[in-house]
């Protein structure tokens, strides 16, 4: 009875203030999931994670004595598996067809990295190393698990704040995007109308494209193979038309589970004492930053399709070359037929959005190449 005592007592010494105020974060994170939806799936089980991780005593997140947070942590997010396996799903249940059937929006895919770097410049002007600075950048990408791929390798430090913050803003797309595309375009080209007219594309092209990509940015950028590779292996189960049942299993079982795990070590990292600082609310500011400018390098791009295009091309579908896919396709068209309820833009938007989703993974593969040698 008196160790007991003694463990509570210690117990209690041990809970700081900062704990309490990472378990209240917890809670609201969890909130936001239950009450406003807000990617659910992932802050659900980072709001839990980030309550245990300030229980003191619970050695939950002590991999050396077997805490099973820590070993997930050991296991998934150190060694890269957790993201790499969501990308297997999010390969199986990404179409590419409307990117193959318009390879012009590739382009806004591009364009829409460009916080990414922006974000990057200023991180290091704030004072954070380059290894934390482009850490920070890839928020910029809006792909949660090449967010945590990245922070993982060049600044686990910064993995609990990087995570929340990437996944909060993806959840916030229909508050962010809209004013910065009302703001960058005109009524006129927000109404253009864009028929869509489906250009069939065979299913060799499919089956060909993701073994190509890999094979191709494998070359280019070495550092992003694990990405594309899984990315593009996933959707290669779901185009051969052969590996249903396994398709199925990325696109639910094995993308359920690890998500799940994913959620929960991402919330182990989020302890009072490391994330309790100045930097985190300048990474939650930035990140909101990088979100920005990747909206209006998109616009911006839009528009000059527009220009070049006779004024034929819409350049709110430049606001979907971001990957938070496929909210932001959705978006656009929202945004589209509040000035045309006849302008029909998903489509085309989906292209773009899965241009997004390529291009965040080369960018984070970017980023890790030219940082090889500091890390």
């Amino acid at each position: 009875m008196t160790t007991d005592i003694s463990a509570i007592f210690e117990a209690l010494t041990l809970f700081s203030i900062k704990n309490l105020i990472m378990i209240l974060v917890g809670g609201v994170l969890i909130y936001l999931a239950i009450k406003k939806e807000f990617e659910p799936v992932l802050l659900l089980p980072i709001g839990f994670g980030a309550i245990l991780a300030n229980l003191p005593l619970t050695g939950i997140t002590d991999a050396a004595n077997g805490g099973f947070l820590g070993v997930l942590y050991q296991a998934g997010i150190k060694t890269e598996l957790f993201p790499l396996l969501i990308f297997i799903g999010i390969g199986a249940m990404t179409d590419f067809g409307p990117l193959l059937e318009n390879p012009k929006m590739a382009l806004l895919g591009a364009a829409g990295q460009i916080g990414i770097f922006g974000t990057l410049l200023l991180a290091l002007n704030l004072g954070f190393n380059l290894n934390e600075a482009a850490s920070i950048g890839i928020i910029g990408a809006i792909d949660g698990p090449t967010a945590i791929y990245v922070s993982s390798r060049l600044a686990p430090h910064l993995l609990g704040a990087i995570a929340v913050t990437a996944y909060s803003y993806m959840s916030l797309v229909p508050i962010i995007q809209p004013p910065v595309m009302r703001l960058l375009t005109t009524e006129n080209e927000r109404k253009v109308k864009m028929p869509y007219t489906e250009k069939p594309v065979s299913k060799t092209v499919k089956i060909l494209f993701p073994i190509l990509v890999t094979i191709v940015i494998s070359l280019l950028s070495p550092k992003a193979s694990p990405l594309i590779a899984t990315l593009m292996f996933g959707n290669l189960m779901r185009e051969s038309g052969v590996v249903e049942r396994l398709s199925k299993s990325a696109q639910n079982e094995i993308a359920n589970v690890t998500t799940i795990f994913l959620g929960l070590t991402v919330g182990s990292t989020m302890a009072g004492e490391s994330f309790i600082q100045s930097d985190t609310l300048l990474i939650l500011g930035m990140g909101l930053l990088a979100f920005v400018l990747d909206t209006m390098g998109g616009v911006l791009v839009g528009k000059l399709m527009y220009i070049l295009s006779g004024k034929k091309f819409n350049p709110l579908i430049g606001a979907a070359g971001i990957s938070a896919f496929p909210m932001s396709a959705r978006i656009v068209q929202k945004v589209g037929q509040e000035y045309d309820l006849d302008n029909f833009l998903l489509m085309h938007a989906m292209g773009a959005n899965t241009a997004g989703q390529l291009g965040s993974v080369v960018a984070g593969g970017v980023v890790l190449m030219l940082l090889s040698g500091s890390f």
